[in-house]
């Protein structure tokens, strides 16, 4: 899994029947203190609601094929959870506000 800070949505009116359901966001890569890096966003399908401005823990490829919400349908990336704290080294590096 990766860390990433969702930074937008987006919106397909016209899409295959199995992805007609799932909510899609854009997610940047971030680090430990959840800034985004340098790193092209993903689109992701989100799997547990989250919003605009939120560090999450996202899965690509056929892991993200992996939860309920997106069993056997046609995604590269899944946002798994909503990430509260990030620790690292004995140091708090993010902490959702």
């Amino acid at each position: 899994m990766v860390l990433g800070l969702v930074v937008g949505t987006v919106v397909a009116s016209r899409k295959e029947e199995e992805l007609k359901s799932l909510k899609f966001l854009l997610v940047k890569p971030c680090d430990a203190a959840g800034k985004p890096t340098s790193a092209a966003p993903v689109v992701a399908a989100d799997a547990v609601g989250a919003g605009v401005g939120e560090v999450v823990l996202y899965a690509s490829g056929s892991s993200a094929r992996q939860t309920v919400v997106t069993k056997d349908r046609p995604v590269d990336a899944t946002i798994m959870a909503i990430v509260d704290a990030v620790d690292m080294d004995g140091k708090a590096h993010y902490t959702k506000s």
